[in-house]
């Protein structure tokens, strides 16, 4: 019997077994609980991955089921600031390959890590290789839910904010996104531009989806210096309607990979040194 569920921890086992079946994908959205400038709730990155997840879901719940979230991550940058939460990068990999063996080992074929904290970008790329290579039968990919191409289109053609800069750590992207599922706790009064302490030039610039001179830089150096709020962007030209517009895309993004990825093919390993 087909099951109407698209929230994992919702089923029982045999409803489990039964999602694995239909050969659904299983999402699991992965974040961090951190600073998020003194306007945005500590949770914003669970937040807005999870509230991707579960929209999409909730368009083709017959192609995916999303897993409850990986709700820490790695960010020992950004321990000068209260409210963060980061776990090493070893114990990060071993448990996200872990939740990820678990759902292989029941029989899922295709894994998606949709992720909302960039440092955890280049940890996941290595989880879902490892993923790979525990069972060369499944497929596991990771990717954050700003990256996908409806967003950066949208992103680029609503924003307000400056470009490059305005839409990175807790700016006007996150801010939008947060302000259309929980408005209530966004202090936009005490949202306030925080870039200039990073000196943005050409190599050294940050943004989400914009552009600028060159390929970015990679430098993480720790936040404190680099931002005097924890904010490192824009959020001042916040709204609830670009939040909503922006979910939608992201939303749209996810339902288009889902349906694409389930039909990618999958082929065998070769060993070549017989």
């Amino acid at each position: 019997m087909k099951v109407d569920k698209y929230l994992f921890g919702e089923m029982t086992w045999p409803e489990v077994k039964q999602v694995v079946k239909e050969e659904r994908v299983a999402v699991v959205p992965v974040a961090m609980i951190e600073e998020h400038g003194h306007h945005l709730p500590v949770d914003t990155d669970v937040v807005l991955a999870n509230e991707v997840c579960v929209r999409a879901a909730k368009q083709i719940p017959e192609d995916m089921v999303v897993i409850p979230p990986i709700n820490h991550g790695y960010a020992p940058h950004q321990m000068d600031f209260p409210g963060v939460i980061s776990i090493s990068q070893e114990t990060f990999i071993h448990y996200v390959v872990d939740v990820c063996n678990s759902l292989a080992h029941q029989g899922f074929k295709r894994i998606l890590l949709l992720n909302g904290h960039g440092s955890n970008v280049p940890l996941l790329k290595v989880a879902a290789r490892q993923v790979f290579l525990e069972y060369p039968d499944v497929m596991c990919a990771s990717m954050s839910h700003w990256d996908f191409e409806p967003v950066v289109t949208l992103a680029n053609e609503i924003r307000d904010s400056e470009n490059p800069g305005g839409i990175n750590h807790a700016g006007e992207l996150e801010t939008s996104m947060y302000l259309a599922i929980k408005e209530d706790l966004v202090q936009m009064d005490k949202a306030v531009r925080d870039l200039d302490k990073y000196q943005m030039s050409k190599y050294f610039w940050l943004d989400l989806v914009g552009t600028g001179e060159g390929r970015p830089v990679v430098m993480v150096p720790q936040w404190s210096a680099i931002s005097e709020t924890g904010t490192l962007g824009d959020p001042r030209p916040s709204t609830k309607e670009k939040g909503e517009k922006l979910l939608g895309a992201a939303v749209d993004g996810l339902v288009e990979f889902i349906k694409l990825y389930k039909e990618r093919d999958h082929g065998p390993r070769v060993n070549h040194h017989l």
